[in-house]
């Protein structure tokens, strides 16, 4: 039983952390945390006399999962309603301290995620297991059953896919600003004025999930996304301002419940991205304080 306690605390110190692996692996907190607590029963089965490095044992074991599972999604083709996007992890606005917000949502924007999601699974599990948990490629050869230069191979094939991705403004206040100028022409019914806040090469994803099929779908360029944004601005009186993987953006909430999370890439004072999520399933961990709190009053942009 000491035992069993010991393993627990281990394991407890090192959640945050094969979380944050498994969520880059998978785009999703559910599965996410369901990778670790199957890594939690694999641990209780095995023999940890013979565990010389417990971190490392656990950080393989759930790569090894995050790994199958990609591979079963890749086999059915699990994208049968069109567009896919990744979970958004969803803070309040301004946002806590960064000590106090989610660990997963450690410097990973939905943008990159959506990135990743174009990798093929050795693709991914290399790039996440070595750029950003600095495993080595000995341990990454093993679970991939290749050699250490093809998995290096793999790792920098992916890194030259992700060294693409959008790398949005770092100033959260710029952000809103250029978020609120695009809600606020929306609702203003000002087509020029939200196209003045796109970039050329804009493009939105919608993700409806099975309940709204019909929602998912890409829109690229200008002045498309600023039609469809004025087809949905009476939304914007439903919107509370939120931090979604930490870049600015709303939760959109209806009758008490969320209705969609919105993330915003925003690079050069200039909207790149606008993803949608509004799958219910992947919405019922929207904080009570985001539901709960009055609407937002988009602010008008300055000078």
């Amino acid at each position: 039983m000491e035992d069993r306690k010991w393993l627990a605390r281990q394991l407890d110190r090192q959640r945050p952390r094969l979380e944050a692996l498994a969520y880059r692996m998978l785009g999703s907190r559910s599965d996410a945390h369901d990778v670790v607590q199957e890594a939690w029963l694999r641990l209780n089965r095995a023999d940890t006399a013979e565990v010389d490095n417990l971190p490392g044992w656990l950080t393989t074991v759930v790569a090894r999962v995050c790994l199958d599972m990609l591979r079963q999604r890749a086999s059915r083709r699990e994208q049968p309603y069109g567009v896919h996007l990744p979970d958004p992890i969803v803070e309040p606005w301004p946002g806590a301290d960064p000590g106090h917000q989610a660990a997963l949502s450690d410097a990973v924007g939905l943008a990159l995620l959506v990135v990743l999601d174009t990798l093929t699974s050795a693709e991914r599990l290399a790039f996440v297991l070595h750029d950003v948990f600095a495993v080595p490629f000995g341990t990454i050869a093993a679970l991939l059953e290749r050699t250490p230069a093809a998995a290096k191979m793999l790792a920098s094939r992916a890194r030259r896919r992700v060294q693409g991705a959008p790398v949005p403004d770092s100033d959260l206040a710029r952000q809103r600003k250029v978020v609120d100028a695009f809600f606020a022409a929306a609702r203003d019914g000002d087509f020029d004025a939200l196209v003045a806040q796109l970039a050329p090469d804009v493009v939105m994803r919608g993700d409806g999930g099975s309940a709204w099929p019909g929602f998912s779908k890409l829109i690229r360029g200008p002045r498309d996304v600023a039609a469809q944004a004025l087809a949905g601005a009476r939304l914007s009186q439903f919107m509370r301002p939120a931090l979604v993987n930490q870049a600015a953006g709303p939760v959109i909430v209806r009758n008490g419940r969320p209705f969609s999370v919105i993330a915003f890439t925003v690079i050069g004072g200039k909207i790149t991205e606008i993803d949608v999520i509004a799958d219910p399933d992947r919405l019922h961990h929207i904080a009570p304080e985001l539901i709960n709190g009055s609407p937002a009053t988009t602010a008008r942009p300055g000078p």
